[in-house]
């Protein structure tokens, strides 16, 4: 089956990028894709199940809230819709979604050549099921997801199938190989998770990713949005996550995807389809809608699930207890009164030395960032760890100390008491804040707050009678282990994700600030619990001074630039992301005579470095070429393929020859007439125009960008 897997990968792959449109998409896809369906049809023929294949053609255009917002237009995009369902029919469909098209610089192996490479691979397996499947399943090989998920909704919003389908799974990637993850999944409809916690033979889920993902922090969206939006139905999104650095890149090939990849990802499909299909669910999914869940897995082995209203029950209980807790510390008759003034005083005393810690670490990116110095850990990401993580670790180490040595004037075990309460106490708040906003991602603050408490009462004695012993230490971190194992597994994906994501979030971003800030907050979450050793240690002098010197050797190289941020090293490439144009702009005044004409190449930079490190080998590509926004045209008067000029603003332009096409377009004006909102509209032959919002006091413009006719 892996052989089968990888030659059908490989094949879709040989034809190189597959952009929309492009004969490698149209023709040579499209049929090696269903010459292949075919020949499952005919393997399963005397089978129970029949098989339907649909070659869908939709036009269409739609609203999008994505990248600041915009409308999406397509003609005659591809879909292959197969239907499998029991020879007597099926009532109900699941939908299985992947996309076949790639970005036009890359064969796309991961995004998402393999995810249709599976289905293929699963549909033979369905197809050829001795019993018959309880409901059917519609497999959707969509041709037209990377100029802004276009065929899903040409197939969810015009093919006569869409209404009988009930649930959907898309199939994904933002990496290279690696484990698919669950980062998204509903809305609500709690069904779905349990059947992917039953059926998932390689569980990577997490509802800490869905809500960030969802919260519109990653610059990046799936059909799934579509099939949720304009279809109004739920499902389970899917992505490869590793290797970020290569998505949408031309080292995006077939030989980059690990076998057990695609194993991995074949078994969880096959098995979660299948449970899926077979299950009483989907017939009346309606019915199970409401409900939220709370999952995450436990290093991949076995996912933790159930309803968000437990968990509300669980946090609100675990928050009481640790109420209690300090309560009774607060009415110790020792205690009374002094006990919370001091509790204050340190609670206060640990967020100064976030906020000092923080503010410490964004100067030192600033820093690095203005001497040209940024990026410095996307090749070597060990590097911002060390730099970054040090500074981190030993200025909030520093704080504590003066803290003990000037205010204090002591250690002793009350005072590592009293700043466990304190790590404590401000797990808890967040617990309770997360919690009253409905955000299942609460149950990390939970685990937080949960473990460490009983790991403390069972340690009581221990503590009181020894102190910071090796007996305690290890008891304690052995308490520890599972809440903080779980959450650096969930800081390493943050990091897998958002690493590879930096270099391509623009020209606007410092990158090395996001970072620097993620870094910083890993290490004050993940120390939190630790505080009390420092109060309990005699000094802390060794371990400043170690810190310290491995942040000045690193701060020193990476002023020195010994760490170039980019490579072209085949085993683990690194590429800077450049899109580069050649254009022939024509600018015409409402009068329909030509204001300006020029050509160039028209150069952005998708990361914070810019030109800085092109110019040395292209000393053409410099700063004198540098253009700036033109307000008064739409999009700042450039071609912009999707619109995140602010994004992306800084750019270049260097003038070059006029642009021949093959198949030059000839505009001719049909129609033009104004609107009542003080915009003109003009109709086009071949179409198509964007009429533009006007701002106080601006004159009309209009804004050719497709083939729409208005």
């Amino acid at each position: 089956v892996i052989w089968i897997l990888q030659k059908h990968l490989e094949r879709i792959t040989s034809v190189g990028p597959r952009p929309t449109g492009s004969p490698e998409n149209e023709i040579l896809t499209v049929n090696f894709l269903l010459e292949q369906i075919e020949h499952i049809k005919a393997d399963s023929a005397s089978g129970p199940h029949s098989v339907t294949v649909d070659v869908q053609r939709p036009t269409g255009s739609f609203s999008i809230d994505f990248l600041g917002g915009f409308t999406s237009y397509y003609d005659r995009v591809s879909n292959i819709a197969v239907r499998l369902e029991p020879k007597a029919g099926a009532q109900h469909l699941m939908l299985a979604n992947c996309h076949f098209d790639s970005v036009a610089n890359s064969p796309g192996a991961s995004d998402d050549a393999v995810s249709c490479a599976v289905m293929l691979e699963v549909l033979h397996s369905l197809a050829n099921l001795s019993t018959p499947l309880r409901h059917g399943v519609v497999f959707l090989f969509n041709g037209a997801e990377e100029n802004v998920l276009q065929a899903s909704h040409g197939f969810i919003t015009q093919h006569p199938w869409a209404k009988q389908v009930r649930a959907f799974i898309n199939l994904e990637a933002a990496g290279v190989g690696g484990k698919e993850v669950v980062f998204q999944t509903g809305p609500e409809n709690p069904w779905l998770v349990q059947a992917y916690v039953h059926a998932a033979k390689h569980p990577f889920a997490s509802v800490v990713g869905q809500e960030v993902f969802q919260s519109g922090v990653i610059p990046s969206d799936t059909d799934f949005r579509i099939y949720r939006d304009f279809g109004n139905i739920p499902g389970i999104d899917l992505a490869f996550i590793e290797n970020g650095f290569l998505y949408h890149t031309k080292y995006d090939t077939s030989d980059r995807i690990l076998t057990d990849s695609i194993q991995r990802a074949g078994d969880n499909i096959l098995a979660v389809l299948k449970h899926l299909v077979m299950s009483e669910e989907l017939a009346d999914s309606s019915e199970y809608r409401h409900g939220n869940m709370v999952f995450f897995d436990l290093l991949g082995m076995v996912v933790v699930a159930y309803p968000a209203r437990v968990g509300t029950i669980i946090n609100y209980m675990t928050a009481m207890a640790t109420f209690l807790y300090l309560f009774k510390k607060c009415s110790h008759p020792s205690n009374v009164g002094r006990y919370i003034k001091e509790l204050a005083y340190a609670t206060a005393v640990v967020i100064l030395s976030w906020l000092v810690t923080l503010l410490t670490v964004l100067i030192i990116a600033l820093v690095v960032s203005l001497t040209g110095r940024s990026m410095f850990w996307y090749n070597d990401f060990y590097t911002c760890i060390f730099m970054y993580g040090s500074a981190a670790t030993g200025t909030m180490v520093l704080i504590h100390t003066l803290a003990k040595n000037l205010y204090y004037g002591v250690s002793c075990v009350c005072l590592g008491e009293l700043y466990f309460d304190v790590s404590l106490l401000l797990w808890c708040a967040a617990l309770v804040y997360l919690t009253a906003n409905d955000l299942c991602s609460a149950y990390v603050p939970m685990l937080m707050v949960a473990f460490p408490l009983t790991t403390k009462l069972l340690l009581a004695r221990e503590f009181k009678l020894r102190g910071a012993s090796v007996k305690y230490s290890v008891l304690y971190q052995l308490g520890l282990a599972l809440p903080y194992v779980h959450f650096m597994f969930l800081i390493w994906v943050v990091f897998e994700i958002f690493t590879p994501i930096l270099g391509r979030s623009g020209t606007e971003i410092p990158p090395d600030v996001v970072l620097a800030t993620l870094v910083t907050l890993a290490t004050l979450f993940l120390s939190s619990f630790f505080l009390h050793f420092i109060y309990l240690a005699r000094s802390t002098k060794w371990l400043l001074a170690g810190l310290g010197t491995v942040f000045t050797v690193f701060l020193v190289l990476v002023l020195c630039g010994m760490f170039f941020p980019y490579t072209a090293d085949p085993s683990s490439p690194r590429p800077k992301r450049v899109f580069l144009q050649h254009t022939t702009r024509t600018f015409h005044g409402l009068d329909g005579q030509v204001k300006s004409r020029d050509s160039g190449l028209w150069i952005n930079s998708f990361d914070y470095t810019g030109m800085q490190h092109i110019t040395p080998i292209i000393p053409e590509i410099n700063d004198t070429i540098r253009t700036s926004c033109q307000e008064d045209r739409p999009f700042c008067g450039y071609p912009w393929f999707l619109p995140v000029k602010f994004l992306v603003k800084k750019n270049w332009y260097l003038p070059a020859p006029e642009v021949f096409p093959k198949s030059p377009i000839e505009f001719q004006v049909l129609s033009k007439e104004q609107t009542k909102w003080g915009t003109v509209k003009i109709t086009f032959e071949p179409p198509i125009v964007q009429v533009l919002p006007l701002k106080k006091d601006e004159r009309p413009v209009i804004f050719i960008i497709g083939t729409l006719q208005l």
